[in-house]
């Protein structure tokens, strides 16, 4: 291999730090693919040894193995010869404008500061009243995983419940305002289904700090929830 594939391998496959592994893996992947560092066809090294290399557990990469394969990024071939590759024909979503793409990480730190405010005060004053309508919106990704728009309705209303929750009519506002920014970015994007429950698993984590009111560990799930979006969205949308 020459140094500059050594250079390159070193970077796509240095051990992933983020609190984030599963959306990190996916997003160091899928830009590798993305920006041609990993051509169609490639095979990825055997999973023992990329779980060595990126320093995560076997079931983090799986999973992020196989959200790359349901977006079309990978293709898993079984049997003698098999494994994991790079699609010869990665998927192409509709382009976002020029000024989407500009402007992706700017709609994400709107929605960071909205979002953090919200899951801490929620945790803090929630009304018993507000729990089972925002379970209930957990059970129902959870049943729709595979249909991204229903999936989608029921995640806007679970945030929007969020910010009810504080009882804040501007946090409504605000949070719906944050909701329509990711909404426009995320159209361009693969919905995989792996992803998707990773997600909703968090949304379940908040609901218990709510119970619990425990805003400290409210705002931690949210970061991590928030800076998962943005790894998935890094990873998964076109190239400028």
């Amino acid at each position: 291999m020459s140094v500059a594939g050594d250079a390159i391998d070193a970077a796509v496959f240095a051990p992933v730090r983020s609190q984030t592994a599963f959306e990190e893996t996916l997003e160091r992947l899928g830009n590798a693919i993305r920006l041609g560092l990993l051509l169609p066809g490639t095979r990825l090294p055997a999973e023992r040894e990329l779980c060595a290399q990126l320093e995560i557990a076997r079931s983090t990469l799986r999973q992020a193995l196989i959200a790359l394969v349901e977006s079309g990024h990978l293709v898993a071939v079984r049997g003698r010869g098999g494994g994991t590759f790079v699609a010869d024909a990665p998927p192409v979503h509709e382009r976002p404008t020029p000024e989407v793409l500009a402007g992706w990480r700017d709609a994400c730190d709107a929605r960071m500061a909205v979002e953090l405010g919200v899951a801490v005060l929620a945790a803090e004053r929630a009304p018993a009243s507000s729990i089972a309508p925002l379970e209930e919106l957990v059970a129902a990704m959870d049943a729709r995983l595979g249909d991204f728009p229903a999936y989608r309705q029921a995640d806007v209303r679970f945030h929007v419940g969020l910010a009810e929750a504080t009882g804040s009519t501007r946090l409504v506002a605000a949070m719906t305002e944050a909701q329509a920014a990711m909404t426009d970015l995320i159209h361009y994007i693969a919905h995989p289904r792996e992803v998707l429950a990773w997600s909703n698993a968090q949304h379940a984590r908040l609901v218990v700090c709510l119970e619990r009111r425990d805003p400290a560990t409210a705002m931690a799930v949210m970061v991590e929830h928030l800076h998962g979006t943005e790894h998935v969205l890094a990873g998964l949308l076109p190239a400028p």
